[in-house]
């Protein structure tokens, strides 16, 4: 059986981990649909995570918890929007149903595509999950320079997703 479906079996279980840490459900689901990517992330890279005839579960433990303190750390100003109020279903419906996000994929990824060849490559070795100082370290580039060039790219691409959501909605 996949690994993947042994550990989307406990959803509710690594729900109610991450619950206990002190978050609502919400930011609680959130954190562990993050979980899922980072386990799959490192289970293509070749992690394995089973023990005896199942999964790590400390492992998922920890890398809740991880994702837990990252987001304390960051202390991020998360706004709930609830769905279930008739006033923001129409503010939601407004903006969704008028952008055709296969459009807005495609200007992005053109624009990541007409970028310096470095700048576009480093952005695409950090954003599918190396980490910036394992990367400084494979490729003896220095940490610094990895993360400014990082970050220069995430930042146009986040002004260009800006600007058509600004096109879009005028």
């Amino acid at each position: 059986m996949n690994i993947m479906i042994l550990i989307a079996n406990k959803n509710n279980t690594w729900i109610d981990i991450v619950k206990s840490f002190g978050c609502n459900k919400l930011i609680a689901e959130d954190i562990v649909q993050e979980m899922y990517i980072k386990i799959q992330l490192k289970i293509e890279k070749g992690l394995d995570i089973t023990y005896e005839d199942g999964i790590n579960d400390m492992y998922i433990y920890k890398t809740l918890r991880s994702l837990y303190f990252d987001l304390k750390r960051k202390n991020k100003n998360i706004t709930m929007v609830s769905i279930d109020d008739e006033d923001n279903k129409i503010y939601l419906k407004g903006y969704t149903d008028d952008i055709n996000y296969d459009e807005a994929y495609a200007k992005v990824t053109d624009s990541l595509s007409e970028m310096y060849w470095y700048d576009r490559k480093v952005f695409e070795i950090i954003n599918g999950g190396e980490s910036i100082a394992a990367f400084s370290r494979k490729s003896k580039i220095h940490y610094y320079s990895l993360y400014n060039t990082y970050n220069k790219v995430k930042g146009k691409l986040k002004k260009l997703i800006v600007i058509i959501l600004i096109l879009v909605l005028l």
